[in-house]
């Protein structure tokens, strides 16, 4: 397909800054792409002088391959395709030692941040602990330290929560790591500081391209400045429209900043979508009117009118999972569609659960978008970084989260004075602990339960045949890759899908694999002991099982003491197979968990997604569910009653944001869109009466949001049946 005039402008122009506004489906990959095969085939750009940069891996990816269909290899040399993270990655691996970090620094992912948090806080409370964890990412993403915090705070469980970030901030100096929000912000705090540092990366990187724009918080818009400098050679590809992560530090505000930062800035619109017909685009359009615009656009299509869009109310929620369940069935039959066609998006996590009921019940085949890894399961994690430390003792997570769970001797204080005196070093903290002294530790009880610690791991890096090496080939070309392991995209978990392993048909990458990865440093694979043998007596070393159930209830301990099982049958059987050792197998998961499946080995299976995770997706049919007042748009927070200023404006955001919410789910679809809402919905014990969402009306569907649904109650299975087979025969 050509260009369209938008499109072709957009690739050619290279005066200066440029925002390309890119609608939903308007072609914004095959713009970046293009621009790159014109800047490195007619305007002389070396490849590495040229960064795109973008949010996840799979974006990447695709952007990575479109780029080499249009480019001869010989110009694509050094040429930078990736992430935001994996960019500050490569910065800090280049200038770790002006930020003071040792060559080997550790890379902290969300989970094992979040443990040494808690130990922090002092809390079980889990939803005081995910809220710390968040205020503390978002004052990071704000480029604000810990004093800055405090002179930001606000109430007390702000004040407490600046008390954590600055204790969490020495914890992660003295474990010489860094976490997931400090590769973007050291980067750009170095940047902006030292000013050799800023010259030498603004001279290697001459031209930037920014997808997904309307993501980027504050911390990202500073690093694209100051990698720009004056030069300001720029290509921004964004969506007002779309902007959906506030809640995680992303502003909308940067797509308008860009104008005021550049006031020679180029703005070309994206306005024709090549994947919906016209009655959808004009719903979009429609809703989206309502909020206010930095810049107006209107998307329109050559595809047709198309089929009407369809609003049903129902009595219960219940009744809308079975019906919708029953009616995407009856469709795909008369359409002689597959069900990978068709997709249920809802704004809830918790609303799968009773759509995957309704879906099993008929048999029809689904998978969960979001939802959990295997691999990233706390339990899973506990045992993998045993496995991690066996092979490689110099990464620094997996000591800390192996030493600690469970629990053996191995506390805060004793893990912050290993911590300091392996940074004074510049050596692993298993290094410190393997020569641990009587100056370092004092107390002979935390000597002999770092002893006792490091002799166990020692035992087992025997039998696993340990001894230094190189990285295999195949290992080091995915640890040097996109790691690339990150991908910053944390929606919520929805509910799991119908499988959980070891096919990994509901997997996701997990942040934080950067770490895992490194399991493979220094192994060269030669044999050794039995690996099913060695897992075997690996497992009853550690004592997991009765940690399990001396921490949670027994049914939870039960529910994962069967995922732990589960894993070392998989290891086992993998081991047998491929007559793999211990070390090969830590290998094998580390690219297991890295890799993310690709497009072509998608299920036929319909797709049950959050209206976050399914940004960037697109599918045949969309049915919308739950479509109501206080679930889409989602009821805030403790300020819902509040009448001052500040918190009616941040009721208004919020409600722009719910609104871009809808917009993004309506435009995921490219030929019919179903919407429903429950007249009555279960919440915990209680059935709360329920209203149809204003977006509903802001669509100009109100005609169609008070109608009525015959036969719209309760049923059985048989009668669910029978009325399934009526709709096949119409």
């Amino acid at each position: 397909m050509d260009l369209n005039p938008s499109q072709h402008e957009a690739v050619r122009y290279l005066n200066g800054p440029c925002l390309v506004l890119a609608g939903a489906g308007s072609g914004k990959t095959r713009v970046i792409t293009r621009k790159m095969a014109y800047l490195l085939r007619e305007c002389g750009y070396q490849a590495r002088h040229v960064v795109a940069l973008t949010f996840t891996n799979k974006a990447a990816r695709e952007m990575n391959e479109r780029v080499r269909t249009l480019v001869e290899p010989r110009l694509l040399r050094g040429l930078t395709v990736g992430t935001f993270h994996s960019l500050g990655l490569r910065f800090l691996r280049e200038e770790y030692a002006e930020l003071g970090l040792k060559r080997g620094f550790s890379i902290l992912d969300a989970t094992d941040a979040q443990g040494i948090i808690q130990e922090l806080l002092a809390t079980t409370d889990r939803a005081r602990l995910r809220s710390v964890q968040q205020m503390i990412s978002l004052w990071k993403n704000a480029q604000l330290d810990p004093d800055g915090a405090a002179r930001a705070a606000q109430d007390a469980d702000e004040a407490e929560a600046v008390r954590v970030y600055r204790s969490y901030e020495a914890t992660l100096r003295a474990y010489q790591s860094v976490d997931f929000d400090d590769l973007i912000r050291l980067p750009a705090q170095l940047l902006q500081d030292d000013e050799s540092v800023r010259q030498r990366w603004q001279a290697r990187v001459q031209y930037l391209l920014v997808d997904e724009y309307q993501d980027t918080n504050a911390c990202q818009y500073q690093l694209v400045r100051l990698l720009c400098g004056d030069r300001a050679m720029l290509t921004a590809v964004g969506d007002d429209d779309q902007a959906i992560y506030a809640w995680r530090g992303a502003t909308v505000e940067n797509l308008a900043q860009l104008e005021r930062d550049y006031p020679q800035l180029r703005v070309i619109k994206l306005e024709q979508n090549y994947r919906s017909v016209q009655c959808i685009l004009q719903a979009a359009n429609q809703v989206i009117a309502h909020n206010p615009k930095t810049f107006d656009k209107t998307l329109w299509s050559e595809l047709g009118v198309g089929d009407p869009i369809g609003v049903t109310p129902m009595d219960t929620d219940l009744i809308e999972a079975e019906s919708i369940a029953m009616r995407l069935s009856a469709s795909r039959f008369e359409r002689q569609a597959q069900w990978k066609d068709f997709a249920v998006l809802y704004r809830g996590n918790h609303q799968a659960r009773i759509m995957e009921q309704a879906l099993r019940t008929l048999r029809i085949p689904y998978t969960v978008s979001g939802g959990q890894s295997f691999f990233d399961k706390a339990e899973i994690r506990d045992v993998l970084a045993w496995l991690r430390l066996i092979a490689n003792e110099d990464e620094d997570p997996a000591f800390i989260r192996a030493a600690t769970t469970p629990r053996r001797g191995i506390g805060q204080g004793t893990l912050q004075a290993l911590g300091s005196e392996a940074a004074r070093q510049g050596v692993s903290l298993f290094a410190v602990a393997a020569e641990v002294t009587e100056a370092l530790l004092p107390a002979a009880r935390q000597r002999e339960a770092v002893y006792g610690f490091v002799r166990l791991i020692q035992h087992f890096q025997a039998r696993a045949a340990r001894r230094g090496g190189a990285v295999p080939p195949l290992l080091g070309a995915a640890i040097q890759g996109d790691l690339l392991a990150f991908d910053p995209d944390p929606v919520p978990p929805a509910a799991q899908g119908a499988t959980d392993m070891p096919d990994m048909q509901n997997t996701t990458t997990p942040p934080g694999q950067a770490g895992l990865a490194g399991a493979a440093v220094g192994i060269d694979g030669l044999r050794g002991d039995d690996a099913a043998r060695v897992l075997d007596d690996l497992l009853a070393a550690m004592g997991y099982e009765r940690h399990l159930y001396d921490t949670v209830d027994e049914r939870q301990a039960q529910t994962r003491w069967s995922n732990v099982l589960e894993l070392l049958e998989w290891l086992k059987r993998k081991a047998d197979e491929d007559d793999m050792t211990l070390l090969e197998l830590v290998q094998h998961v580390a690219l297991v968990t890295m890799l993310e499946r690709s497009d072509d080995d998608e299920p036929d299976a319909v797709k049950l997604s959050t209206l976050h995770a399914s940004k960037g997706l697109e599918f045949p049919h969309v049915y919308l569910i739950g479509v109501e007042e206080g679930l889409l748009p989602h009821r805030g927070g403790d300020d819902e009653g509040d009448v001052s200023e500040a918190a009616v404006a941040a009721r208004v955001r919020r409600i722009q944001e719910e609104r871009r919410l809808m917009y993004v789910g309506i435009t995921r679809a490219q030929r019919t869109l179903q919407i429903s809402w429950c007249r009555k919905r279960r919440r915990g014990r209680e059935d709360t009466m329920c209203e149809p969402s204003r977006f509903i009306v802001e669509m100009g569907l109100q005609a169609q949001a008070d109608g009525s649904v015959p036969g719209a109650s309760e049923m059985d299975p048989d009668r669910a049946l029978s009325s399934l087979k009526n709709l096949l025969k119409r």
